[in-house]
This record gives C-alpha cells, structure tokens and sequence, in this order.
C-alpha cells in the first residue's frame, strides 16, 4: 500500500540539500540561543548532562491501579524538572523525558557549571526522600531513581524537518550518551543513587573543595572502573537542611 502524499523521487532531490548544504561546524566557548541554529549549521562546545532514570520501572507499570501509576509518574517528573529547569541564566539547552527517564542538557564552559548541574543532582537525590515519604502516607508504591551526569565537548545540530514545525537539537559526543548510561548503573548493585563520569568528577570536585575547604568532600565519592562505562565515581550526596527538613517531618 503507498504512503499518500509521500513522493520518494521529489523527497530525493530534498535529502541531497540536506546532505550537501550542511557545512559549517562552529567551535564556541558556549552553546548560543536556540535561534541561532539552522539547518545548515551546527556548534561545538562544553556541554554537562544529567539523566534521572527511574529503576525497575517495569514492576511499577505491571500495578493493575493505573491511577496510581499516574500519580506517582506524576510526582517523579514534575519537581525533577522544575528542579532542572530553574534559574540557569541561559545554560539550559534541552529538558525533556524519555519513556521513564528525565534528562537536561546545559552549556557548561566553566567548572562552576558543573558543580551547578552536581548541586542539582544533590536536590534531586533528596527530593526523592520526600516523594517517597509522601508516597507512603498515602499507600502508594517508593520508587528509586539513577543519576547520571557526565561532561564533554559536545557537537549539537538541529535536526528534524524545515518548515514542519517538528525539530530538536541532536546532540553528538560523549555527555549526553555517557550520562544516559552512568544513570543505568545509580541504585543498584551496590551503586550509590548519584553517579558522575571521570571528567565531570574532575572538574566539578575543584568547585566542591573550595567551598567546603575544611570537610573531606572527596570522602562522598567511591571511584570504580569497567571496561563498560569506564571510569567513574559514584556517591548518595543529599542537601543537609533539605534532609533534616523532611526527617522533622516536613511540618514547617
């Protein structure tokens, strides 16, 4: 059966513009506005990722209640991504979900971006503390979560169809794919919730050092090796005050 209103031999001659027009790649310190892309063109530059994949979803969406499966999706995704979203000064290139899995994607030039993106993961790490005591007053099932975070130069390029209204930013390099995989591995098999790519760790580290000078904040990490993931460090990093906060019973 043919695809109506679908004529390959005219879409040929669009596929070769697309393929012969796309030729300029631009290094940048910084990603620039989403405007500033077209399809002819794409930038190079710092990017930090962070993933949030909740585990065995699998289970949770096998519960026959399909209300409370909406609501306890409901309750994982929207204060993750107002955690992700807020106040980023422009860095914050790409937010969205995948099937069980919210992620964001920033402009991250500088090790005081990383440690910004790290410092979210911290707000995400505890929040799940307060989902999950939320979740049980009222008899819904507690869910875990992986974070994964990595940083790299990152190519993006627009991607989709001119005119359609249907595009997005692809983004080709290690960040966003190592990201992806490092928040597999979070809470489970002895791994720590928060899991950070050998470069992420790094950089961010530096930050995190000179702001708590007097407390062993390398101490939070356990560093481990695979020929799958690589090199990476793993840590269950919580926001102090936010923690206690929920601990007292979140009443104030």
């Amino acid at each position: 059966m043919e695809l109506k209103g679908y004529d390959y031999k005219d879409r040929k001659k669009k596929v070769e513009e697309i393929l012969d027009n796309t030729d300029k790649v631009n290094e940048v310190e910084k990603f620039p506005r989403d405007e500033d892309f077209t399809y002819t063109n794409g930038y190079k530059a710092w990017a930090g990722a962070i993933f949030v994949d909740l585990r065995d979803s699998t289970t949770l969406f096998s519960e026959k209640d399909e209300v409370k499966i909406a609501k306890v999706i409901r309750g994982f995704t929207s204060e993750i991504i107002e955690i992700l979203r807020i106040d980023t000064d422009g860095d914050l290139k790409e937010i969205g979900i995948r099937g069980d899995c919210v992620f964001a994607v920033y402009s991250a030039p500088k090790k005081n971006d990383l440690y910004d993106i790290a410092n979210r993961a911290f707000y995400i790490n505890t929040y799940m503390k307060m989902l999950n005591k939320l979740l049980s007053d009222r008899d819904l099932p507690n869910i875990k979560a992986g974070i994964g975070l990595a940083a790299q130069k990152t190519l993006a390029v627009k991607a989709g169809r001119k005119s359609s209204g249907i595009n997005n930013l692809v983004w080709i390099g290690e960040s966003v794919a190592i990201a992806a995989k490092l928040s597999d591995l979070g809470n489970k098999n002895g791994i720590d919730p928060i899991v950070m790519s050998e470069t992420f760790y790094i950089n961010y580290i530096e930050i995190q050092k000179q702001k708590q000078p007097n407390d062993n904040v390398e101490g939070w990490w356990t560093k481990k090796s695979d020929s799958t993931y690589g090199t990476y460090y793993y840590g269950n990093v919580v926001k102090t005050e936010f923690d206690k906060w929920i601990k007292d019973g979140m009443t104030e």
